[in-house]
C-alpha cells in the first residue's frame, strides 16, 4: 500500500492515479493521521456472456434437414399473402 497526503492528491495526482491504475491502495494522511483509503476500482464486468452456437443447436435439433427452395418460396408466398388480407 503506498502512502499520500492531501497535498500529494491535489498537486500530484497524476503520479497517485498510475499507481491506482497499477492496482495499488493508497493510503491518504492528513496531519500525519490517516485520513481515507483509496482502492483502485475492479475491473468492470462484461454485461454479455458468450455467444451460443446457434448453428449447433439447430443441428442438434433437426439434423442435416434441408428446405428445398421451392417449399422456401410457397411459405413466404403464403405468409405475405396472409399478411396482405390482415392489413385490408
Amino acid at each position: 500500500m503506498r502512502t499520500a497526503t492531501v497535498r500529494d492528491l491535489r498537486n500530484s495526482f497524476a503520479r497517485i492515479s498510475r499507481w491506482l491504475e497499477a492496482g495499488e491502495s493508497v493510503a491518504v494522511t492528513k496531519r500525519g493521521r490517516l485520513f481515507a483509503h483509496i482502492l483502485p476500482a475492479a475491473p468492470a464486468k462484461g454485461k454479455r456472456g458468450p455467444k451460443p452456437d446457434i448453428l449447433a443447436r439447430l443441428r442438434a435439433d433437426f439434423g442435416d434437414v434441408v428446405i428445398p427452395d421451392a417449399t422456401v418460396d410457397e411459405v413466404l408466398r403464403e405468409a405475405g399473402a396472409s399478411h396482405a388480407e390482415r392489413l385490408s
